[in-house]
């Protein structure tokens, strides 16, 4: 996929596309403060997490399943109400100015949202409807979405027949029909095969280099470091880290990562700089699973893994450290 630039898309209500990519510290977009949501009975989804968007940036999310990415993005979204703390966007407050918020957001959901008994231009054209477009606008800001998402030969089939990577580009193109300041992407290459992993990749780095700002969730580590200009690390509703990926590489250092499972009488794992998996003599059972979690969590053993941050099934907690070469 090559992505077309985009016309009409502006940074800040009344202006149109800076030539400056990110704004300085403290011109933020985005403002969440002790953010908390806690779902019946007493299931803390979010808890307490503070962070900042500047404006023109693409901010990665990063966690496993579970750890409160999605959740985060619904709040800040207006899909879900939260249980307290305060959150700005654009200079709108959440709890007062919902309707202000979505009026300079786009959204892609982690679940494909395109309906498939309907073409591409009519997936398109009634998305133009929700966002109330003009009559006289909706065809021309259809032709331009079709062709930055280069699925100009493809508009007039259904969307049924279309590959996962051409349903997710329609599903990306339904976001932006609204010529957001703020483009919201939950975990968008999810699924896709790597060939259109690197094509989203790229769209993604195309609209933020005409100034859009870009909060992305993503599950990948891969992914996070390659777009990212910076990111929060969120693991069981709290921020374990925030910075550049290259500042956050700094301070963990990549040296050994230790996983831990307490519930079992030994089983470690080190991935050491050359990036090898050395396993000590465990358990069977206890190797296989923290071996497992190694590869989940993307560390590369020799002949490379690039796999998702997955958590282990059910309630088998462990503990991940982080520690620099000598300490």
């Amino acid at each position: 996929m090559t992505a077309q630039p985009m016309t009409g898309v502006s940074t800040a209500r009344g202006s149109t596309v800076s030539t400056s990519k990110v704004g300085p510290p403290g011109d933020a977009i985005i403002r969440v403060q002790d953010l908390v949501k806690v779902f019946d009975p007493d299931i803390r989804a979010v808890d307490g997490i503070s962070f900042e968007v500047r404006r023109g940036e693409i901010f990665g999310f990063l966690g496993p399943n579970g750890a409160g990415k999605s959740t985060t993005i619904k709040v800040i979204t207006t899909l879900l109400q939260k249980t307290s703390g305060t959150v700005s966007v654009d200079g709108f407050d959440l709890a007062k100015q919902p309707a202000k918020i979505r009026e300079v957001i786009g959204y892609a959901a982690q679940e494909i949202s395109v309906d498939d008994d309907l073409t591409g231009r009519e997936n398109l054209r009634l998305q133009c409807k929700f966002y109330h477009i003009p009559r006289d606008e909706i065809e021309s800001r259809i032709e331009t979405i079709l062709k930055a998402v280069d699925l100009v030969e493809a508009a007039d089939r259904r969307a049924g027949t279309y590959s996962t990577g051409m349903r997710r580009r329609l599903d990306l193109g339904m976001g932006l029909i609204s010529r957001p300041e703020i483009l919201f992407l939950d975990e968008p290459t999810t699924g896709l095969d790597p060939q259109n992993r690197v094509a989203v990749w790229n769209y993604i780095k195309s609209l933020n280099e005409q100034g859009m700002t870009i909060f992305l969730t993503t599950q990948y580590m891969e992914e996070a470091d390659h777009l990212a200009d910076r990111l929060c690390i969120i693991d069981r509703g709290k921020l374990v880290a925030q910075g550049t990926p290259a500042e956050l590489k700094a301070e963990i250092g990549a040296d050994v990562i230790a996983l831990v499972k307490p519930q079992f009488e030994a089983g470690r794992a080190e991935v050491g700089k050359g990036g090898i998996v050395k396993d000590e003599t465990v358990h069977e059972r206890v190797l296989a699973e923290v071996t497992a979690a190694a590869d989940a969590l993307g560390l590369k053993r020799a002949g490379g893994v690039d796999s998702p941050i997955t958590g282990m099934e059910g309630n088998k907690e462990f503990l991940l450290h982080l520690r620099q070469s000598g300490t």
